[in-house]
């Protein structure tokens, strides 16, 4: 078992910067492949992000793709998501999730076991 908190949203202007943190404890951090998603109201969840457990291999949504980066401390069991150039429509409930690491990345939210309970983020026009 791993529990996962969330925490970096809020409020910030259109084209700006937030970074989010999941900060993990429970089993072995290490032994996870972290996503990061999104949900909008009446939306689907959609990947953002995912990382390996060695940080060594990423995925980006294409929606985010170039403007985004994830990362991870394994010293301090957390995940980052770094998020540049907001805008309106990325305003969601962000979440970070783990599964078993098996040298893959996933991008469907279903082939995740452990979520956070997410965190808000709102971007104004």
């Amino acid at each position: 078992q791993v529990q996962l908190v969330e925490s970096g949203g809020g409020l910030v202007q259109a084209g700006g910067s937030l970074r989010l943190s999941c900060a993990a404890s429970g089993r072995t951090f290490g032994s996870y492949t972290w996503g990061w998603f999104r949900q909008a109201p009446g939306k689907e969840r959609e990947i953002v992000a995912a990382i390996t457990r060695s940080g060594g291999s990423t995925y980006y949504g294409d929606a985010v793709r170039g403007r985004f980066t994830t990362s991870r401390d394994n010293a301090e069991n957390t995940v980052y998501l770094q998020m540049n150039s907001l805008n309106p429509e990325e305003t969601a409930v962000y979440y970070c999730a783990a599964r078993s690491y098996d040298g893959r990345l996933y991008e469907n939210p279903n082939e995740y076991d452990y979520w956070g309970q997410g965190t808000q983020v709102t971007v104004t026009s």
